[in-house]
């Protein structure tokens, strides 16, 4: 007999939105039941290997359950997170694993049943009532999509659009006039399926064998532009380990990406040519470079459990985010601010199209003496499908253009989208609504006493005694918003414990563009590229006198080879 659940909120999936969203849905004080096809919750951030996460770096953009999540991880990772150059932060992803499934075990009223897929969704009224698994079904009053590709829209029928909208639709600077060679063969943006390798030491890594199909040609300049070693250290993760996801003639792979919401036979196809590529891949680095190299025992085979999805079905939302909503403004370094924001990403539009390169608008600036994103909104109504109640949606399935996809599909912009999913979930419940008559602003505040961010800028981070004050003065006030990105708060310089001092001679080489020569500690002579995360130390590196002697402290990342700074010493 088919067993029926019941509960307040349903989260399909357990990826790195869906996760989020059972968390805070549960937190609010929701019955919240969690459905994940993986052992492992935060999809992108640990089932599927991304353990390198984009976006969202600066200090003031590491708010709510995404900053929650990086302290777990500072104080949890042996090693500290400071290993690659793609990212801030790398960690093993079992790490990341096991602080979510600890946080969603403390939850009472969270209950996580793993392994299973959403077979069927039942509705009344144009309204979604329940989902049928395999062996039972849940009837719910809000369900969330959580899933990698969307299933649930496909299930239900909603108006999703796939593939590319062309300049007619929505006048995106970057978009095609036409149809072209790439939009026929890409009609979305190619998974990768991440690979975990590990130096070993001594050329005594287990043999990796090819899988069918291998061709070396389609490798051969996959390092050329930046050696062996620098290609190692692009996701180099703690204790000798390395995350392959390398886009330049490495693992991401997009042949017939359309059979992914095709048929299951399709799909199966299409995931295990995938895999195969990737191992491919992973046998021609260590033909290369020997038998130091292999498979490292991280998911047990060394492949993750699932492909990293970069683009999914997307739903048609009440509102929908484009290109325009995530460049900067004119003479700006920020995005117009959304009124109905719910949470924000930094990244710089990033597609991924094997064999072609698509140029972009360009949404890049330069802070901290590097370049990062220019930070952008997400309204509440691309959660909220068009044509249906009682579902929101809270991974890459959210209603944005092709486009701007790309920018919206990191690590921590999906965080903060489900984490801004799950309470307003769990608010409709309160208010006995639905979601498309949730009064944002109650939504918003509700958001802000959790401490997770919805009006980004750049010199108020989350410890400030002033950053409830303005986060509501640019939702009352979003004409207000500044265009530098800076509110007009006082600089909060507080001083970082358990990292090293350095002293030598400071560089202004150009615009946000430092180094340092240090002179001491003595094994860490020589020039050293000069970073932070921090508003007040950016602000005094734009200030400090060219070729001073200087006295910092911060961290040193080898992979980088930059010197993270916390703080200035005057």
């Amino acid at each position: 007999m088919m067993q029926t659940l019941t509960a307040d909120v349903l989260v399909v999936g357990g990826g790195t939105g869906g996760t989020a969203a059972a968390i805070q849905a549960a937190r609010r004080g929701a019955k919240t039941i969690l459905v994940s096809e993986f052992p492992w919750l935060g999809g992108m951030l640990t089932a599927a290997g991304v353990s390198a996460p984009d976006g969202n770096e600066l200090e003031a953009f590491q708010t709510g359950l995404w900053g929650a999540f990086l302290q777990e991880l500072q104080q949890r990772q042996a090693g500290g997170l400071d290993n690659s150059w793609v990212s801030f932060f790398s960690y093993d992803p079992r790490v990341g694993a096991q602080i979510f499934a600890q946080w969603v075990q403390e939850l009472p009223n969270l209950h996580w049943i793993i392994g299973k897929v959403p077979l069927e969704v039942y509705c009344q009224d144009s309204c979604i009532t329940s989902v049928r698994f395999s062996e039972f079904t849940v009837t719910a009053k809000i369900t969330l999509d959580a899933t990698e590709l969307g299933d649930l829209l496909a299930l239900v029928d909603v108006p999703f659009r796939w593939g590319w909208e062309f300049q007619s639709e929505w006048q995106e600077p970057s978009a095609p006039v036409k149809p072209n060679t790439l939009t026929a063969q890409y009609p979305v943006q190619a998974p990768t399926w991440v690979v975990v390798m590990q130096d070993f030491g001594a050329d005594v890594a287990p043999e990796i064998s090819p899988a069918p199909n291998y061709d070396a040609s389609k490798f051969t300049s996959a390092w050329d532009n930046c050696g062996v070693e620098q290609f190692l250290n692009y996701g180099r993760l703690p204790e000798n380990r390395f995350m392959i996801n390398w886009p330049i003639h490495g693992n991401d792979y997009g042949v017939g990406v359309e059979r992914l919401i095709a048929s299951k036979t399709e799909q199966n196809e299409f995931l295990q040519e995938c895999l195969w590529h990737s191992r491919n891949f992973a046998y021609f680095i260590q033909s290369q470079i020997g038998r130091r190299y292999g498979l490292a025992d991280v998911f047990g085979t060394g492949f993750a459990m699932h492909p990293y999805y970069r683009e999914s079905r997307r739903v048609v939302g009440l509102d929908t985010v484009c290109e325009q909503d995530i460049l900067p403004i004119s003479t700006g370094q920020v995005a117009a601010l959304k009124p109905d924001s719910i949470a924000f990403g930094n990244y710089p539009n990033d597609h991924h199209y094997p064999g072609f390169e698509f140029p972009l608008a360009p949404k890049s600036l330069r802070w901290g003496g590097r370049w990062t994103g220019t930070p952008f909104t997400i309204p509440y109504g691309c959660l909220v499908p068009a044509t249906i109640d009682g579902l929101l949606v809270c991974e890459k399935n959210i209603s944005v253009s092709h486009i701007a996809n790309g920018a919206t599909r990191l690590q921590p912009i999906v965080m903060g989208i489900g984490q801004a999913a799950g309470m307003a979930a769990a608010l409709c419940v309160e208010l006995m609504c639905q979601p498309r008559n949730l009064p944002v602003r109650t939504l918003q505040q509700a958001l802000l006493v959790e401490k997770a961010a919805i009006v980004p800028l750049f010199n108020l981070p989350p410890q400030h005694p002033d950053w409830l004050l303005w986060q509501k003065y640019y939702l009352d006030n979003p004409k207000k918003y500044p265009v530098d990105g800076n509110c007009p708060c006082s600089l909060y310089p507080d001083m970082p414990s358990g990292i090293t001092t350095f002293s030598g001679i400071f560089h202004k080489n150009d615009v946000q563009n430092y180094t340092i020569i240090i002179n001491f500690p003595t094994e860490f002579r020589g020039n050293w590229i000069l970073v932070t995360l921090r508003s007040h130390i950016n602000h005094q590196l734009e200030t400090y006198p060219h070729a001073a002697p200087i006295t910092v402290s911060g961290k040193i990342n080898h992979a980088g080879k930059w010197l993270l700074l916390e703080t200035i010493y005057t």
